[in-house]
C-alpha cells in the first residue's frame, strides 16, 4: 500500500490577512487585497499589487525581533506563516530539531539588496548584513534560525511552482523513509526587480486582474507566505494528532515550451494533473474543485483551460482562480493556494473567481460567485512556473 502523507498544520500570510482566520473571512466575503502600492518603494506607483498589509517593523514586533535586526521581508512573512502551521500541528522546539524544512522562493532577500546595494558599494561595505540576505537560501536559513533550528533546511527555486514543489519534495522525503515530519511551503516578497521584470513581458495589468475573462490583460503581482506540516501515517498515530487533509497525489512536468509562455495545448499542466490523479488512484469525475493557476494573462488562462478540458472533457468540476484576492504571489503561490483549498474543504465553500464578467471561448467559465454549503472531498491545486515547470497537488479531506 502506498505511503499516506497527511497535513497536520498550516499557516498563511497574504494580502487578504495574516493567519487563517482573517484569510477565511476574506475568501468568504469576497474582500480583495489587491490595491495601489503602499509598502514597496517603487518608482512607478501606478501598479496594483497584493501587498501584505504589514510593515517590516510591524512584523518584527509581532515576532519579538529588535528593530535593527537584519532580516528580509521574505523571511518575516515566512516566519509568521510557519509559526501558525507549527502551532496548529502541536510541534515544539525539540520536535523541530528532527524536522526538515523545505521552502520555495525566487526573490529571497532581493528587497534588502534593492534598498542597500548602492550604499554598500559607495560606503565601503555599508549594510553588508543586509546584502548577505540576497541569496534565496539565506531567507530559508533566517526562517529556520527564528525557530531555533530544524534538522536541516533547503530551498527550491522553480519560479511560480516553487512552493508546490516544496510540498512534493517533502512528501517524497516521507515516502522514502528519510523523515516522518516535514515543514514545507514558500515565501515571496515583492521587489522592484521582479515587478519591472513581469512588466517588461507586458503581462502586468494596471487594472484588477480577471482570470478567464474575455477582457483579461495580465496579472497583478502579490506577496505572501504559507507553510504546511506533512506527516507520515505512523507519526500521526504516534503523536495522536488529527490530520486536516491528505496529500493524496501530485505531479510535476516540464514541457520546456518557452522561457515564459505556456504551450497552446497545455501539455505540462495536462501531465502534472494526470500524474496527480494517477498517484491518488482517482478518476477525473472524483475531483470536486480545481484551484486554478489562473494568472489572468491571455496565454496562461487559455493554456490551462485546454489542459483541464483534455482531462475532464465536458464534465469539468468547478474551477476558480484566487489570484484576484492576493495577486500572483509567484514562488509562494502553490502553498498559499493549497491553504486556501484546505480552508474551502474544511468549511464547505468554493471561493469566487473575482472580477470575471465575460466568457471567452478559449477559456473555462469559472465560479464567479462564492458557493457555500458544498462538499469538497478531492481538490486539485495548480501551480505553473516559467520554463514550463508545472506542478499539481491533489488534496483529499481527512476521513473522506
Amino acid at each position: 500500500m502506498p505511503a499516506r502523507i497527511y497535513i497536520t498544520g498550516s499557516g498563511v500570510v497574504s494580502a487578504i490577512g495574516a493567519g487563517k482566520d482573517a484569510t477565511l473571512a476574506a475568501l468568504r466575503s469576497g474582500a480583495t487585497g489587491v490595491a495601489p502600492l503602499q509598502y514597496l518603494q517603487a518608482d512607478d506607483r501606478s501598479f496594483l499589487a497584493g501587498e501584505v498589509k504589514l510593515t517590516d517593523a510591524q512584523m518584527k514586533e509581532m515576532l519579538g525581533l529588535k528593530p535593527g535586526h537584519a532580516v528580509s521581508r521574505t523571511s518575516l512573512m515566512g516566519i509568521l506563516a510557519l509559526r501558525e502551521a507549527v502551532q496548529e500541528a502541536g510541534l515544539g522546539p525539540e520536535d523541530l530539531r528532527t524536522v526538515p524544512l523545505v521552502s520555495g522562493t525566487t526573490v529571497g532577500g532581493m528587497d534588502c539588496t534593492e534598498r542597500y546595494y548602492k550604499d554598500y558599494l559607495a560606503a565601503g561595505n555599508a549594510h553588508s548584513e543586509y546584502i548577505a540576505l540576497h541569496d534565496c537560501g539565506a531567507s530559508t536559513d533566517a526562517i529556520a534560525d527564528w525557530f531555533g533550528g530544524f534538522a536541516w533546511a533547503t530551498t527550491l527555486s522553480t519560479a511560480c511552482s516553487s512552493a508546490a514543489n516544496a510540498v512534493i519534495l517533502g512528501a517524497n522525503l516521507i515516502k522514502a523513509g528519510l523523515a516522518s515530519v516535514v515543514a514545507v511551503g514558500g515565501s515571496e516578497s515583492l521587489s522592484n526587480y521582479h515587478l519591472n521584470g513581469f512588466n517588461s513581458l507586458m503581462i502586468v495589468d494596471r487594472e484588477p486582474c480577471r482570470p478567464f475573462d474575455r477582457t483579461r490583460a495580465g496579472l497583478n503581482l502579490g506577496e505572501g507566505a504559507a507553510f504546511l506540516i506533512l506527516e507520515s501515517e505512523a507519526s500521526v498515530r504516534h503523536r495522536g494528532v488529527k490530520p486536516l487533509a491528505e496529500v493524496a497525489g501530485y505531479g510535476n512536468a516540464c514541457d520546456a515550451f518557452h522561457q515564459t509562455a505556456s504551450s497552446e495545448d497545455g501539455e505540462g499542466p495536462f501531465r502534472a494533473m494526470s500524474q496527480a490523479l494517477a498517484m491518488a488512484g482517482l478518476r477525473p469525475e472524483d475531483i470536486d474543485y480545481i484551484n486554478a493557476h489562473g494568472t489572468g494573462t491571455p496565454n496562461n488562462d487559455a493554456s490551462e483551460s485546454t489542459a483541464i478540458r483534455r482531462i475532464f472533457g465536458a464534465a469539468c468540476p468547478p474551477v476558480s482562480s484566487t489570484k484576484p484576492f492576493t495577486g500572483h504571489t509567484t514562488s509562494a503561490s502553490g502553498s498559499i493556494e493549497a491553504v486556501f483549498c484546505l480552508l474551502a474543504m474544511r468549511h464547505g465553500f468554493i471561493p469566487a473567481n473575482l472580477n470575471w464578467r465575460e466568457p471567452d471561448e478559449t477559456c473555462l467559465v469559472p465560479v464567479s460567485r462564492l458557493q457555500e454549503g458544498v462538499s469538497l472531498r478531492h481538490v486539485l491545486c495548480n501551480a505553473f512556473g516559467f520554463g514550463g515547470n508545472d506542478s499539481s497537488l491533489l488534496l483529499t479531506l481527512a476521513g473522506a
